[in-house]
């Protein structure tokens, strides 16, 4: 047995192997001292001393419990099952290992994130060919969906896909393993696995990927050789990856898409994070983010493609109007909202369920579940009957399904159990055979009728019954009133009270032919099952255009539920540089603070400043609401790209080919940079990158350094935007002296509205042109609480500073009151 393990371990390296023994899962040595810590197990032993083996395990029903709890914590699982039958084997049974989970190729939805796309990621680092910069493959696939995708990025932008992605699990070559632990650094820590270099080499990849793809030519996809080599690379050792650990999953690869840069707005790691598009920052979840708030699909599959609109928004006018118009009709016509909505309510995950049709692991109910999701597709076609644009394409796109509908409907009964051996799944009179084995596994009512007269009429006892219990089996139950008339061959199984309960040969052998065709009735019900998975298997294609369909539909029916509810506008998208807001709101403060509370602001940039300013300094104190007015432009831009209305009286926006956003920096330890220093990458970032059509949100650049430093910096960051780029930009900070700028053709001020009221700050949140004259900064001080001495001490420094800017005097300290009692210090 211990053989066994070790061939295990040997086959999945780095993997726990969850060893299968009678009704147990164990694990044993390191593995056992790895689950213990993570899964709460007991560690034991069966020997004892300093040499005794560890083990640790738990019964065979909590597996996917466990499984949950080892993937989101990064590990790999391999699972070894008995592979004999334990009642007709004798001896050791062979067990194999059947199933490898990781959490990059995790398919199943108890391990699942609903609105979170599944990625694996492959990185290839390559130096760059004739003095070039160094390139970089990546492909990335998401097991359960089976879409696969390849791109070549420069380095500096790893770690922007690797945010946009949110890949579970990123896989290197050994090689290259610190340095992918460097490029996606910046993206938060993420689990990398190594495997074999030769697996990213272009002969082997290249003829992994052509395996998947069933012969077809790259070159036919879209890839050009051999520059768009490192993306095609990465993606056979992704192959390669599915191909030891998941070889199912293969088949639900239908193609492999060349990603192009410029296709989608750009949003580097920095501005997501700052923009909270998917997950608040302070909790990591949707609620709080952009997406919590535009989010009301109601299928898992429309929750994930949200979240990609939103991640990377269109650039191509054609293509956002077309969202639009969707939207609009939507949102003119509630009714058909409604009805549509309530057909998506019942769809489930089509995506992922025919993910697990395709690697075999679909249960009764999974198939049940895609039977109701494909009956409801010929109302959704008729309810779109006369739309027209997107809608019409989506209408006329989606196949109605109604074979794969009738055969699962008229199979499957309703409320199946989750998994085959359960049985009792297959209607009745679908298949004549399965039905007489049930009848008789039942114990054949027909048969004990004309039994049980049969032996009133031959023994005269007219009270005599044929009964079942799993206990004794069938028996023939006699009152002892009639004990002279038992016939001598009946034999006593059973007394009860006033009854003795008897068997005889025939029941015997009912009783064993009743056994035997439980058995085979279930084995009859998973043989059907098997036939209708592979059914519903070969129409992969057909389910899974309608999945996309009915995804984007949700969507679509999302934006238009929440523009309806809450008043919003459809933006005016051109292709201009223009980005014009008539009474724009925050979206996410707007659901977060009682109606009416959020005041609404103006905003006018053109990019270049032809019809309005480039750039706009804004200033005010902290707390005045400098952060919420530039981000909600950003915002607004992201959501009239994704094709959603925007919270605003009126909104023209031009279409943003790059949104950088930074809005607060943060020490990085790990790799020894200060606060400012991240500032000025960032920074140096959006200088390098930004071009006229881009949209630049900055928020107190230059505050992690001397006051000097610090306003010299921002200056020349506005200049350089100003005379170098030209891009639309909010420029918000606390140096009073940047106002002077707006001399500079395109550069104007606003500033965030506050009022004194009795040495009381009254914080109005409004936005108006011209600059602040204060920073209120001791004020809002006093707002958070710090001591009224440390208050009055920093108003005397601050006269002190602003007669003589140029040499600050510190003014002697104010005496401290006086004290009734000595200190115990005094």
């Amino acid at each position: 047995m211990m053989q066994q393990f070790e061939a295990a371990k040997a086959r999945c390296p780095g993997a726990l192997v969850f060893f299968r023994m009678g009704d147990f899962y164990e694990l044993f040595g390191d593995d056992a001292r790895e689950a213990a810590d993570l899964l709460d197990l007991t560690l034991t032993s069966r020997d004892k001393g300093p040499d005794a083996l560890p083990m640790a395990g738990f019964p065979h029903h909590q597996l996917d419990t466990q499984l949950v709890k080892l993937v989101a914590a990064g590990r790999h699982v391999a699972i070894c099952e008995q592979i004999d039958d334990p009642k007709t084997t004798k001896g050791l049974l062979r067990r194999e290992v059947t199933r490898i989970v990781t959490p990059g190729i995790a398919a199943d939805e108890t391990l699942l994130d609903p609105a979170r796309s599944n990625w694996l990621l492959a990185i290839l680092p390559r130096d760059g060919r004739d003095g070039a910069d160094p390139k970089v493959g990546l492909a990335w696939i998401d097991v359960a969906a089976g879409r696969f995708e390849a791109a070549v990025v420069n380095r500096d932008d790893v770690a922007d896909h690797v945010l946009r992605l949110d890949p579970s699990e990123c896989l290197c070559g050994e090689k290259h393993r610190e340095l992918v632990l460097e490029l996606v650094q910046p993206a938060g820590k993420r689990l990398v696995t190594t495997r074999p270099d030769w697996w990213f080499d272009d002969a082997t990849a290249d003829a992994a990927v052509t395996r998947a793809l069933g012969g077809r030519r790259l070159e036919g996809l879209g890839f050009e050789l051999p520059a768009d080599a490192p993306g095609v690379a990465a993606a056979g050792a992704v192959v390669a990856y599915l191909e030891q650990n998941e070889p199912a999953a293969i088949s639900r690869i239908d193609t492999l898409a060349a990603w192009r840069p410029g296709l989608r707005l750009e949003i580097d790691e920095a501005s997501r994070r700052s923009l909270e598009l998917i997950r608040a920052a302070a909790t990591g979840r949707r609620d709080g983010s952009l997406a919590g708030v535009l989010d009301h699909t109601r299928s898992p599959m429309g929750a994930r493609l949200l979240g990609e609109w939103l991640s990377a928004p269109l650039v191509d006018k054609a293509a956002i109007d077309d969202r639009l118009d969707a939207v609009a009709a939507l949102v003119a016509d509630p009714i058909l909202a409604a009805r549509l909505a309530e057909k998506l309510s019942g769809i489930g995950d089509i995506e992922r369920l025919v993910g697990r049709v395709i690697t075999g692991r679909a249960g009764p109910r999974d198939l049940e579940r895609i039977g109701r999701a494909t009956a409801i597709l010929p109302d959704v076609v008729s309810l779109l009957a006369s739309s027209g644009g997107l809608l019409a394409d989506l209408r006329d796109g989606l196949d109605p399904c109604p074979d794969v509908a009738s055969r699962i409907g008229a199979m499957l009964r309703e409320g199946c159990p989750v998994f085959a051996r359960e049985g009792g799944f297959i209607r009745p009179g679908f298949d004549a055979p399965l039905d007489e084995l049930v009848e008789l596994a039942s114990g054949g009512k027909a048969w004990i009728t004309r039994y049980q007269a049969q032996e009133i009429e031959r023994t005269g006892i007219a009270s005599l019954k044929v009964g079942y219990n799993r206990v004794f089996g069938f028996f023939l139950e006699i009152g002892r009133t009639h004990a002279e008339k038992v016939p001598p061959e009946y034999i006593r199984k059973q007394t009860v009270k006033n009854a003795e309960r008897y068997t005889t040969p025939e029941l015997d052998e009912r009783q064993r032919q009743v056994l035997g065709a439980e058995e085979e009735a279930v084995r009859r019900e998973i043989h059907l099952l098997e036939e209708l998975r592979t059914f519903v298997a070969g129409e992969r294609i057909r389910l899974d255009r309608a999945a996309e369909v009915l995804a984007v539909l949700d969507v679509l029916l999302s934006f238009a539920e929440v523009a309806r509810t809450r008043g919003w506008v459809r933006p005016e998208v051109s292709s201009g540089g223009e980005l014009v807001i008539d009474a724009g709101r925050h979206p996410v403060l707007e659901e977060l603070l009682p109606p009416g509370t959020l005041v609404a602001n103006d905003l006018a940039l053109s990019a270049g400043g032809e019809t309005a300013p480039a750039i706009l300094l804004v200033t005010g104190p902290n707390m005045g609401g400098k952060s919420t007015f530039i981000r909600q432009a950003a915002l607004v831009a992201v959501m009239a790209q994704a094709g959603s209305f925007v919270p605003a009286k009126r909104a023209r926006v031009g279409i943003v080919d790059r949104l950088f956003a930074r809005i607060g920096a943060g020490d990085d330890l790990a790799r020894g940079a200060s606060t400012f220093l991240v500032e000025m990458a960032q920074t140096a970032r959006i200088l390098n990158r930004a071009t006229p059509r881009s949209l630049v949100i900055l928020d107190e650049v230059g505050r992690g350094t001397s006051t000097f430093d610090g306003l010299a910096i921002a200056q020349a960051v506005v200049e350089h935007l100003q005379v170098a780029v030209g891009c639309r930009t909010l420029f918000a900070t606390h140096y009073l002296q940047l106002a002077a700028l707006e001399r500079l053709p395109g550069v104007a001020n606003v500033q965030v509205l506050v009022k004194q009221h009795h040495e009381q700050l009254v914080f109005l949140h409004q936005v108006v042109p011209g600059a602040a004259d204060k920073s209120w900064g001791v004020h809002v001080a006093r707002l958070a609480g710090v001591p009224t001495e440390v208050i009055d001490r920093a108003r005397d420094l601050l006269i002190g500073f602003e007669s003589d800017a140029a040499a600050p005097q510190a003014k002697p300290r104010r005496k401290p009151p006086q004290r009734d009692q000595l200190s115990l210090f005094d």
